[in-house]
């Protein structure tokens, strides 16, 4: 080393840890500076004596392979560089250092000069974030503002969400495709709404908080709840950071509850019921009443081909090709959006006994990829009105619980034992319960002596009343300090001891009091105009104009029976009476008949074997009274009837016939 070089190191021995090499083979130090020896506690002559390395000796043992790697990349590359490392003070303490070496080539070599910048405290920081970070169990994300956010920053707890691992050679790098565009790690479905949360952040400048699902590496979905907030970082560039935690599974148990009682819900409803998996192309028998398909009950299959399969063995052949149709453009689309309307079809089917039966069925979704398509015997008139006969004490319940406002309690009676349904507070009294002894006794049931331990009833008087369908008592009603009587009504007209049975038993004397009083509901019809009907001189409010008009059409008929042919021929005068209309022309009496329960006004309408009539005798109606020819019903026809309906102007040419003679 020449005496100007030596003098001109000495200049800057006040640079943090000076060093110099010759990049020869093998490299050498050949000048440490005082601010090194400083720095570690050394002489100089104790870290460079006679040309030996001794500052290797002082690099922590695990980091000199680096240290080595280090000082062979600057000899060969020959270009600046730069490495961490840790070096042990001679008190044998521990810091962290920044090595940097600028090289330079000249006629007699290489020489490399190196400086060091003691980053003991930094470290330390990030080795304590870094603990945090890796231990808390969340997953950290940065990622910049622009059109296709852009990753700058994800954490190792956010790797393991997204099952990201490094790539091996020939497989896709799945962290440079996620670090390309954030978006990619968002299922399709969600971009647009994680889009819109990106957005609101941004402009508000104000966190959000939300669950999103992600797309794994792998290819299945996370459920992560997290934050997303906007910040300004080091470099001046306004970022996003994303905190999130894994809810899957929590998610999913959730998701797994909500469709088991989706599904039990289900079927009360209908009788067969067949998971359809999407994405999977699989379908599987989930529920239903029958035996045949309790072999491979939850077993996967093959979507197209099972369900071929199944439209071959059960569909009626008039009608395979239309099922066929319906289940190809049902499985030919991918996603379904919670508001489409569920895709609907009626067939007949070929039971196991030969008979032929009408079915309806339905896909109803769960999530984007999971549909159930549910299927229901559709009972006809015959079997309805049988079903009408023999229900008929259940349905006057229907009709009383509609009309009393109090007063009413119900129990279920099955095999001996009595389970408490519900009941008013005034009506809890007659057994001797209080309101929250009765809701304790409703969580399980008892015998039917344990049951009337408390009341006036006897054994002898619940047998009575088993047998003929209907009792009445009288109990004293300690809320109001009076004798009332109140009435049981039961399900079966002759209980058989096995079967469950229910009962309701309600107060009567204020009914009576009611009826006694004009209390049945005043109704007027008007046909003369625009048909409307008043009761209690508030008009009825029809949610269904098909409803509303079958009940004009009967009005106009005046008590005379009105086919369901008939009634379709008027209703839907362009359309054949076939299945199809039939079964539309039922669900429209369905709904005439629930619209008048709700006004306490359905015995108006009389149905016998299919056939529907309004009883005259119970309404009033400006037509039966100008028919009537009384003489203050005479003025009341003005030339105008049914002004909603086309089919009206028959009857409206007989009244202005009527009116000229």
């Amino acid at each position: 080393m020449s005496i100007q070089t030596e003098n001109n190191l000495e200049i800057l021995d006040s640079i943090s840890g000076l060093r110099q090499y010759t990049l020869g083979k093998p490299p050498a130090l050949i000048f440490v500076g005082q601010s090194l020896c400083d720095m570690l506690g050394y002489a100089k002559d104790e870290l460079l004596s006679d040309g030996v390395d001794t500052y290797l000796s002082v690099i922590h043992p695990e980091d000199r392979s680096a240290y080595e790697k280090y000082i062979k990349q600057a000899s060969v590359k020959r270009k600046s560089c730069s490495a961490e490392y840790r070096l042990i003070k001679k008190d044998g303490s521990v810091i962290y250092v920044k090595d940097t070496m600028t090289v330079k080539v000249s006629e007699g070599g290489a020489v490399g000069y190196a400086t060091l910048s003691d980053i003991t405290h930094i470290k330390e920081e990030n080795d304590n974030l870094h603990f945090l970070n890796e231990t808390v169990p969340c997953g950290m994300l940065r990622y910049t503002c622009e059109k296709n956010p852009r990753v700058t920053y994800i954490n190792e707890q956010m790797k393991r969400m997204l099952r990201l691992s490094e790539s091996r050679r020939g497989e896709l790098d799945y962290q440079a495709y996620y670090r390309d565009n954030v978006y990619l790690m968002i299922p399709i479905e969600s971009r647009r709404k994680f889009s819109h949360f990106l957005h609101r952040v941004y402009k508000s400048n104000s966190p959000m908080a939300g669950e999103m699902s992600v797309v794994r590496c792998d290819g299945t979905k996370a459920r992560l709840f997290g934050w997303i907030t906007k910040v300004v970082g080091k470099d001046g560039k306004e970022e996003f950071q994303s905190v999130c935690m894994d809810v899957t599974e929590n998610y999913q148990t959730k998701r797994a509850s909500e469709t088991d009682r989706y599904l039990r819900a289900l079927t009360e409803v209908y009788e067969y019921i067949f998971e359809y998996d999407l994405q999977s192309k699989t379908v599987k028998y989930v529920s239903g009443t029958s035996g045949s398909f309790s072999k491979i009950k939850n077993l996967p299959m093959h979507m197209e081909e099972a369900t071929e399969e199944w439209i071959k063995n059960t569909v009626h052949p008039a009608d395979t090709e239309r099922v066929r149709e319906f289940f190809s453009e049902f499985i030919s689309k991918r996603e379904y959006s919670r508001d489409e309307r569920p895709p609907q079809i009626e067939y007949r089917a070929i039971a196991s006994t030969g008979e032929i039966k009408r079915y309806s069925g339905i896909f109803l979704r769960v999530n984007s990829s999971i549909c159930l398509f549910c299927c229901k015997h559709i009972i006809d008139e015959v079997e309805m009105d049988e079903l009408k006969k023999e229900n008929l004490a259940l349905k006057n319940m229907h009709e009383l619980v509609m009309r009393f406002t109090e007063g009413v309690m119900a129990f279920k009676i099955e095999n001996g034992s009595v389970k408490p349904l519900y009941a008013s507070d005034n009506v809890c009294n007659f057994f001797g319960y209080t309101k929250d002894e009765w809701l304790a006794l409703a969580e399980g049931s008892c015998s039917i002596k344990n049951f009337i331990a408390n009341s006036a009833l006897s054994y002898e008087d619940v047998e009575m009343l088993l047998s003929t369908g209907e009792a009445e008592f009288t109990y004293f009603d300690m809320t109001q300090g009076r004798t009332r009587l109140i009435k049981a009504i039961c399900s079966q007209k002759s209980y058989d001891g096995q079967s469950s049975c229910y009962v309701m038993l309600y107060n009567v004397d204020d009914w009576q009091a009611s009826a006694e009083s004009g209390g049945h509901p005043k109704i007027y019809i008007r046909t003369f105009g625009y048909f409307d009907v008043f009761v209690n001189d508030k008009p009825i409010a029809f949610r269904n104009k098909k409803a509303k008009e079958l009940l004009a059409l009967l009005v106009d008929r005046r008590g005379g029976y009105v086919t369901s042919e008939e009634a379709i021929g008027y209703l839907w005068e362009d359309e054949p009476a076939n299945t199809v209309t039939l079964a539309r022309y039922r669900k429209e009496a369905l709904r005439l008949k629930n619209t008048l329960e709700e006004y306490g006004i359905s015995d108006i309408i009389e149905a016998v074997d299919g056939k529907r009539r309004i009883i005259p005798e119970k309404v009033r109606c400006d037509l039966f009274d100008y028919l009537s020819s009384k003489e203050e019903y005479s003025e009341l026809f003005g030339g105008s009837y049914l002004t909603n309906y086309a089919w009206g102007e028959f009857t409206l040419g007989q009244l202005m016939n009527r009116n000229t003679n």
